[in-house]
Formats: structure tokens, sequence, C-alpha cells
């Protein structure tokens, strides 16, 4: 059970900091989890094809992994999920929502990737999975979902926009795999982290505003 709290709560305290983060009427529940549990089921097809590829020999350079295997693979099954269920909701009608959904299908599948590495390696890497890891799918979430937001709402350049929700994590994520598996990973991981937080924070105050606008548009 302590593995199991220990695999999930980073996933919990993240959703929620991004779930109570947006200043305007909260999203629904049930579309949040949905985009959740679409993040979890990805884990299994996916592992399966990176399974296959490294049986083949295919593809195991480090860079050809970090790109193709993790960055590309990943995070195109997000954002293809993201833009045919969420986007197309109802329910996403402000940008900031795009940074919600984006962020449950985001930890959707690194809630359940933790879980499988938790219980595989010990309860003693939770806390570094718990920063870097999880907390970079949640961040790469937020970019894509930012982006999608700015193709929701943007009166041109709506393709542009969909392409850099993709393109953006994409790179991002790449990079991230290409660091971790080098043996001074820390030095390269620790000041990307921040990076990625940095412009996390600042994507989230940016699609806010749109509410703020709403906002005083109903109090004149």
């Amino acid at each position: 059970m302590a593995i199991f709290t220990a695999a999930i709560a980073p996933a919990v305290a993240l959703m929620t900091f991004i779930y109570f983060s947006k200043r305007i009427e909260l999203e629904p529940l049930p579309l949040i989890v949905r985009m959740f549990i679409l993040g979890a089921i990805l884990v299994f097809p996916l592992m399966f094809i990176q399974y296959a590829f490294e049986t083949e020999g295919l593809l195991q350079e480090p860079v050809f992994k970090s790109i193709f295997l993790a960055g590309l693979l990943e995070e195109f099954f997000k954002w293809f999920f993201l833009l045919f269920v969420a986007y197309r909701h109802a329910a996403f009608d402000h940008h900031y929502d795009g940074i919600i959904y984006g962020v449950a299908i985001s930890l959707g599948f690194a809630t359940l990737e933790n879980i499988i590495y938790i219980f595989a390696n010990g309860i003693e890497i939770a806390l570094l999975r718990a920063v870097f890891p999880v907390s970079s799918h949640a961040l790469f979430g937020v970019m894509m979902g930012y982006y999608m937001g700015e193709a929701k709402f943007k009166v041109s350049k709506k393709k542009f926009a969909l392409a850099l929700a993709l393109i953006i994590p994409f790179s991002l994520h790449s990079l991230y795999d290409y660091f971790i598996v080098k043996s001074n990973w820390l030095i390269y991981i620790a000041p990307f982290m921040i990076i990625l937080w940095v412009i996390g924070v600042r994507q989230i105050k940016i699609a806010n505003r749109h509410h703020e606008k709403l906002l005083n548009s109903y109090t004149e």
C-alpha cells in the first residue's frame, strides 16, 4: 500500500495544483478522469512497441531512442487523444482548459509508468521519480495543452499552434530522455527542469489571462 501511495501521490499533487490554478469555473471532473485514464491506457501498447524495438535492436542508440521511442512515440499519442477527445469537447471552452486536459492525459501516463517502475525497483526511487519523470510529464502536458488552447481560441494560425502543441513537448521530452541516460545526468537535468518549470508557470499565467478578460466582461 505504501508503494502504491508513493507512486500516485506526485500525480495527485500536481493535478490538484493545475486544477485549482484555474481562475474561472472549474472543469467537469468526468472529462478530466477520462483523459487521465486514456493516458494510463497508453502505457501498455507504447511499452510493447518500445520492447519490440529493443528486442529487434532497432533505434537503440541513445539519440534515436530518445527522439523516436520516447519523445515522438509518447507525445504523439498524447497529442492525438488530446486533439480528438478533449479539444472537440464542449467543456473545452477556455484557453486554460487545454492545460488541464493536457496535464491529465500526461499524468495518467506518468502515474501508471511510475507504479510499474516503483513496484519493480522499490520505494527508494519514489522521490527521484516524483521530482523528475512525473513532473516532467506534467510540464510537457502544460505546454501541449497551452498550445492546444491557443489553437482553439486563436482567430488565425490554428494549424501552426496545433503543430507547436506536438513539436515542443516532443522536442523537450526527447532532450530529457537523452540527458537522463548520461553518466553525469544531474548536471543536465537539474537546470533543464528549472527551465521547464519557469516556462510552465509562465504559460499557466498567460492562459489564465483569457479567463481574466472574461471575468472583466462579465462585471462590466
